[in-house]
């Protein structure tokens, strides 16, 4: 899966759903019956608390990608399709968005924010910024290595920057933007990235703060800024580049052209 390109929480997820699996019949699954097969993931989905029965989907990647890689179709175990919904993403207005870097009680969660927000950035993408990836004078932010192992430009507007340059002089930040716990022993350096969940926590409680009953995640954010620029009258050519996406046909599948279409 490394070798293919594949992300570090895919590999983490297909290999975790794989050895349950495995575990719970004391046999790899490719030598079950498909019977066996059936009945497990029936248990996952009855099991499954999610609408979107991400458990149960996950599991049923992490067995195509074993098929995959032992030259087995995805017959081999009879797996399901898997039917992907056609929901529109949750979209904030920019008033919201105001509101929500207006709640913020900490000055390094309004700056967080503020990126996922203005830069379209994704969680891990946020995670990973560091003070070298920051170029005041051209105005820009080197997203490296996003989704897909691609380096992409985003712009910084001016009063972004300058929310920056008052984080950074007030927090002194040595390698990551925003940092994680200290590593190894009590005292030591912030040289870690802040952690998904701490990105995600802080984004719920500004939503909290700022009275936004939606169902927002740290992705919303990445959802309106596409969505307001389409808004705005950006071409869809020059979203695609800014987001970091291949193809413009990824757009379609997320709902952005039907937003924009219905003015949500």
């Amino acid at each position: 899966m490394s070798v293919l390109g594949r992300s570090e929480s895919t590999c983490r997820n297909y290999g975790q759903h794989v050895a349950a699996m495995a575990l719970h019949f004391g046999k790899i699954p490719t030598e079950l019956d498909i019977e066996q097969v059936q009945e497990y993931l029936f248990m996952l989905q009855e099991r499954s608390k999610t609408p979107s029965q991400t458990y149960f989907k996950h599991c049923v990647y992490g067995l195509r990608f074993l098929l995959k890689s032992e030259g087995l179709p995805y017959e081999y175990l009879h797996l399901p399709s898997i039917k992907h919904d056609k929901k529109l993403p949750t979209v904030l207005s920019k008033e919201e968005v105001w509101r929500l870097l207006t709640s913020c009680q900490l000055l390094k969660h309004k700056i967080l924010i503020g990126l996922l927000y203005g830069c379209g950035l994704r969680c891990m993408e946020v995670r990973s910024v560091r003070l070298q990836d920051l170029n005041f004078d051209r105005e820009q932010l080197k997203v490296v290595q996003g989704k897909g192992k691609k380096d992409r430009y985003v712009p910084l507007s001016k009063h972004l920057i300058c929310g920056l340059k008052t984080y950074i002089e007030a927090e002194k930040p040595k390698v990551y933007l925003f940092n994680g716990q200290p590593q190894g022993r009590a005292g030591g350096d912030f040289d870690s990235r802040y952690s998904q969940r701490g990105v995600q926590w802080a984004v719920k409680q500004a939503c909290k703060a700022a009275g936004i009953k939606k169902d927002v995640c740290v992705h919303t954010l990445r959802h309106t800024f596409a969505t307001h620029l389409l808004e705005d009258g950006l071409d869809i050519i020059s979203l695609k580049n800014l987001l970091g996406h291949e193809q413009i046909e990824t757009l379609n599948k997320k709902g952005y052209f039907r937003l924009k279409k219905e003015g949500s």
